[in-house]
């Protein structure tokens, strides 16, 4: 009997291909290069003469064995603090959304810890804003600030090569923050301050010194340094 059964047409490859999508409707599969996955990620330039020009320097000028010795940045922490936003609380959403507009990064509101009567400060209450950068970010925010933010200062000379903490970080302080292209002085609420700080891996201040010395950061040089005249 078996023979006598109609036996079923074989369906086209093309048929096979086919996939089933939402609705039992009949649907190609996607081939886009979206359905992969994968990001086309950009090596930021800076990353590239850290790894050409800064880590042979380094090592020739502090005898290290191996490149994992070479002191690195790590990250990036920028902080602003807002004093008058006991009398006016809009001051801090203001200073977030500049300091979101110049890292590209959502930013963290801080508040006070203890209240003061003094200053009219609450505990709990917002008095400022943070981020912390790594990574791509990092680097390409330390690119712009080199060779874009810091010819824009005011009265510019040269950084101040006093700032490390003996720990091997940096840190300096900008009193106006319109100085990055990314603001619009148009359009701002008011000018705010902000403290930078540059965390590297460097166990003394003198190899993180060299570290952003190398990597193009325009410290005040040494013979520029006057000694105030003894009385």
């Amino acid at each position: 009997m078996a023979d006598e059964k109609q036996k079923k047409p074989a369906k086209p490859q093309a048929e096979k291909a086919k996939v089933k999508g939402k609705g039992g409707a009949a649907a190609a599969p996607d081939r886009s290069p979206r359905s992969s996955g994968k990001e086309v990620r950009v090596t930021p330039r800076l990353v590239t003469r850290y790894k050409t020009d800064v880590v042979p320097a380094l090592m020739k000028r502090f005898n290290y064995k191996t490149v994992m010795q070479v002191p690195r940045l790590e990250k990036i922490a920028i902080n602003i603090g807002v004093g008058q936003a006991t009398q006016d609380a809009k001051l801090v959403d203001a200073a977030a959304r500049d300091l979101e507009l110049i890292t590209g990064q959502k930013v963290v509101i801080t508040k006070a810890k203890k209240a003061i009567s003094n200053f009219k400060l609450r505990e709990g209450m917002p008095i400022g804003c943070r981020v912390t950068l790594r990574r791509a970010r990092m680097w390409e925010f330390f690119d712009r600030f080199v060779s874009v933010v810091v010819p824009r200062m005011r009265d510019f000379r040269g950084l101040n090569d006093k700032s490390f903490d003996g720990r091997g970080n940096y840190t300096l302080g900008l009193k106006e923050h319109i100085v990055f292209p990314e603001i619009d002085v148009d359009k701002i609420v008011k000018i705010f301050g902000m403290d930078i700080t540059f965390v590297t891996t460097a166990k003394t201040d003198q190899e993180s010194y060299e570290l952003l010395k190398t990597m193009g950061f325009p410290f005040v040089k040494r013979e520029q340094v006057l000694e105030t005249p003894k009385a």
